[in-house]
């Protein structure tokens, strides 16, 4: 493709709208109020999401991951700890987090601290989810250079073998995250690039300063 066809690549958006009196008090509850809606619209993968993270020396990097679940405590995930972004986080443990859903023109940004959840809680999950998923964590070194695919799948048939009738344990290094926001973006696209743009700001541990931002 041409780079003036490129240029060219635009729609106007015009779908909804978002103003400071429609939105919830509590971002959570107005994180929940479209979360479900994009079920509802049955969103393929809406919990998709991108991480965000950054070297201590400011280099960024970013990956898409999977919401797990969300409170008024932050925003869950799981991935293995020693991968980059695991790495990155334990020492630098502030993420970024951004939901978008093209088809409903709304995109969310969630800006925050992160912590580890707890090995009871991680393990928990972890046996929650399909055999393979878990023999997937114990077998993939995340991120680390490997001879090749057959490899990896060579460690994954003897690893189904060996656990055909016993519980995979969950990996010392594969476990949670929670995202606990500082700041959260609710994003309308609008028509002629006029964006709606509603964002929370912690004032307190309880309340939230809401705002709008030009677009």
């Amino acid at each position: 493709m041409e780079q003036e066809a490129i240029e060219n690549l635009r729609r106007d958006y015009r779908s909804a709208t978002l103003s400071e009196a429609d939105v919830n008090p509590n971002p959570i509850k107005q994180f929940e109020k479209w979360f479900n809606e994009a079920i509802n619209a049955k969103l393929y993968e809406p919990n998709a999401m991108t991480l965000a993270t950054a070297t201590t020396d400011g280099r960024p990097s970013a990956r898409i991951v999977l919401l797990k679940g969300f409170s008024e405590n932050g925003f869950k995930f799981y991935t293995n700890y020693l991968s980059r972004k695991g790495k990155e986080l334990t020492k630098n443990p502030l993420a970024s987090l951004i939901l978008y859903w093209p088809e409903m023109e709304r995109q969310i940004r969630i800006e925050g601290t992160i912590e580890k959840l707890s090995k009871e809680y991680s393990s928990t999950y972890f046996h929650s989810r399909p055999k393979g998923s878990q023999i997937g964590a114990v077998v993939s070194p995340q991120s680390q250079e490997i001879s090749s695919r057959e490899e990896l799948e060579q460690k994954w048939q003897q690893l189904e073998q060996e656990y055909e009738n016993k519980e995979v344990p969950k990996p010392a290094h594969w476990g949670g995250y929670i995202v606990k926001p500082r700041l959260i973006e609710f994003w309308q696209g609008r028509s002629s690039r006029l964006h709606d743009r509603i964002l929370y700001k912690k004032a307190d541990q309880q309340n939230w300063k809401i705002v709008r931002l030009a677009p």
